[in-house]
């Protein structure tokens, strides 16, 4: 299991397009849009593989100066509880403090807080409904 930065556009990047789109979209009855997608060409993308198959990804994204909001983190079902999620949360913070990022901020679906609770993310503010489900805004400083 590798994990490493990749280059948005690249065969890598397309297949965690794919991921996404298997774990996070097509679930809820969505799918991803050209301009989505070319929204994230200056995020930082990251993926897991193993074996030349990506089994776990995220996007890191600028929100300010000293913010990097985690986005689209997917791992598949059959493959939880294998510590994927967490080597990539592990890298991804590196990444961001690297670059500087002070604060990690997320919309965590609420399935998924007491994942990143383990991390030291916090909730901050309400429950609001996003893709059609329940988040929170989550947050973790880097310092």
């Amino acid at each position: 299991m590798a994990l490493k930065q990749i280059d948005h556009g690249t065969p890598e990047y397309l297949k965690t397009v794919n991921l996404r789109d298997n774990v996070l979209r097509r679930p809820i009855g969505l799918t991803f849009d050209h301009d989505e997608l070319m929204a994230e060409k200056n995020d930082i993308h990251i993926a897991c593989i193993d074996d030349g198959e990506v089994i776990g990804c995220c996007v890191l994204a600028k929100v300010d100066n000293g913010v990097v909001r985690l986005r689209q983190m997917a791992v598949p079902d059959n493959l939880h509880g294998r510590g994927i999620g967490a080597s990539i949360i592990n890298f991804a913070e590196n990444i961001a403090r690297d670059k500087g990022f002070k604060i990690m901020t997320m919309h965590a679906r609420d399935t998924a807080i007491g994942f990143y609770e383990k991390f030291g993310y916090q909730i901050k503010g309400n429950q609001f409904k996003e893709v059609t489900l329940p988040h929170h805004v989550m947050e973790k400083s880097l310092s």
